[in-house]
């Protein structure tokens, strides 16, 4: 029930200790929120009980409600194990919707979780202010709370274009159902929220690995500027993140993504999430989600590198399509480094030989268990960011200096795109290779409003070549395949049930 779950996020973050990691929480106790929050320690560790939900999202979620539910991946269908439909309703456009609401789980996950987010944040941001302990310190956790909460609301106004209204704690059961924000809601909230995030956060050089940082709070700000199509303003924030100079892009793109042990945070990272391999509960499973199947044992150690790989069955998603793949420019450096292909000897599936992310594809040391960070932010973004909010204005040249910078790094001359036009189309093309497999490409189908129509024809692709897009031969889409393209999702019927302002 959803005031059960937002009091026990807020249960959640009533803990006691200081911890080696962010990555850490300790047990639930008892305390509330009156006796616990009283030392920089206590809010420390309410802040890093925060940052816990990004890992659920990103390795269970965020690829099926993003990239999945693109032009990008798909899923490779095991007609021997039998339907997954959760995953494949997303892919395939045929989510269950009822007055506005769906039961899918996936949906349904991905609001909890962004709300999670909100509750702990809103706990710490209601006290931090009256606590009495090192004025820096206080203003970088209570940034750290504000980021975290504007980026939970961001990522519920991309995905739903409207959420309950949710900013102070929630202390009776009237309050958990809060009334209905919309769009314009929505982005005071996350504007408001990231301003502050920005003021008070550590830079990237001053901050803590992996904490969120002014760069990353403009980051996100600027995002939603170039959502708003507020371009001035987003060409100021990304102006001020390049003129800081705490960010590069790493020379070879094999090197931007973290390995399981090294490579985390780099001078490209922006904000990721952070993943630990091991026993303790802060590994990763993605990397096994995006594998076709079935796959043997011995295919799957060419991957993995693991002493003790096991037979992988089930179905696979997150598998990069033709379309994807046909993207790249002749002599782009990033196909190689984001694409690979592993044959899958036992696959009903006659063409046997599959595409994979390569850019997650990294050994480790133990089979499922993985601790590889997931990059929601890097440096190349920002560049691309800057490029578009100056085209828009009517500055294709210097647009065209940055995107240049990206396009140099992986091989390719500058572009070819004088007018703002051209600029515009050529940009969307290079954040799509440039950013692939990253959870993307949706929001950006949705900003620019070719959803539908990039949507449709991947649909009519798949209808007149399934082989192609990983079906055996002679199969037959589903008959509600690509019947519901719509440019927002519907709200959780699950939630909908509880808060009657759920619509």
């Amino acid at each position: 029930m959803k005031n059960k779950i937002i009091l026990s996020c807020l249960l959640a973050v009533g803990l006691t200790g200081c911890t080696e990691s962010f990555l850490d929480i300790t047990p639930e106790t008892s305390l509330s929120s009156v006796t616990f929050f009283k030392t920089q320690a206590d809010f420390q560790q309410a802040v890093n009980a925060c940052y816990v939900p990004l890992r659920t999202i990103y390795n269970d979620r965020s690829w099926l409600l993003s990239e999945q539910h693109s032009d990008n991946t798909y899923y490779a269908r095991n007609t021997a194990f039998g339907a997954t439909e959760q995953q494949e309703d997303l892919a395939d456009f045929s989510i269950p919707v009822s007055n506005g609401l769906t039961t899918n789980t996936h949906v349904l996950n991905q609001y909890r979780q962004d709300y999670l987010i909100i509750a702990r944040a809103n706990q710490i941001l209601a006290l931090i202010d009256k606590a009495d302990f090192d004025a820096t310190e206080k203003a970088n956790l209570k940034g750290q709370a504000q980021f975290m909460r504007g980026f939970a609301y961001f990522e519920l106004y991309r995905y739903f274009n409207k959420a309950p209204l949710q900013l102070t704690p929630v202390t009776t059961r009237e309050a958990a159902a809060a009334k209905m924000g919309t769009a314009a809601d929505l982005e005071k909230i996350i504007t408001d929220d990231l301003i502050g995030a920005a003021a008070n956060l550590k830079p990237k050089s001053t901050q803590e690995a992996g904490r969120a940082t002014s760069g990353a709070a403009k980051t996100v700000l600027a995002n939603l500027y170039i959502i708003q199509k507020k371009w001035a303003e987003a060409e100021k924030l990304m102006k001020e993140v390049v003129a800081e100079g705490n960010y590069s892009l790493i020379p070879d793109y094999n090197n931007v993504f973290s390995t399981s042990t090294a490579n985390k945070n780099n001078a490209e990272s922006v904000f990721e999430v952070q993943f630990q391999e091991g026993s303790n509960g802060f590994n990763g499973t993605f990397m096994y989600n995006f594998l076709p199947r079935p796959m043997t044992e011995t295919e799957l150690k060419t991957l993995s590198g693991t002493s003790n790989p096991q037979p992988q069955t089930g179905e696979g998603n997150n598998i990069p399509t033709p379309d994807v793949i046909a993207a790249y420019e002749a002599g782009d450096l990033r196909k190689d480094a984001s694409i690979g292909y592993i044959t899958c000897a036992t696959t009903l599936w006659e063409g046997k030989t599959y595409p994979i992310i390569k850019k997650y594809m990294k050994t480790h040391s133990l089979n499922g268990n993985h601790g590889m960070n997931w990059p929601v932010y890097r440096y190349s973004e920002v560049l691309l960011f800057l490029a578009e909010a100056l085209n828009e204005q009517g500055k294709t040249a210097e647009a065209a200096t940055y995107m240049n910078m990206v396009r140099k790094r992986a091989g390719l001359a500058n572009t070819t795109a004088t007018s703002q036009a051209d600029f515009r189309t050529a940009l969307i093309k290079e954040r799509r290779v440039e950013l692939a497999f990253e959870n993307k490409r949706w929001h950006d189908l949705v900003r620019t409003d070719t959803y539908k129509a990039v949507i449709t024809a991947r649909g009519e692709a798949i209808k007149k070549d399934p082989f192609s897009y990983y079906y055996q031969r002679g199969y037959t889409l589903r008959s509600n395949s690509f019947s519901v393209i719509e440019k927002y999702y519907p709200m959780p019927a699950d939630e909908a049930a509880l808060n009657p302002n759920i619509k």
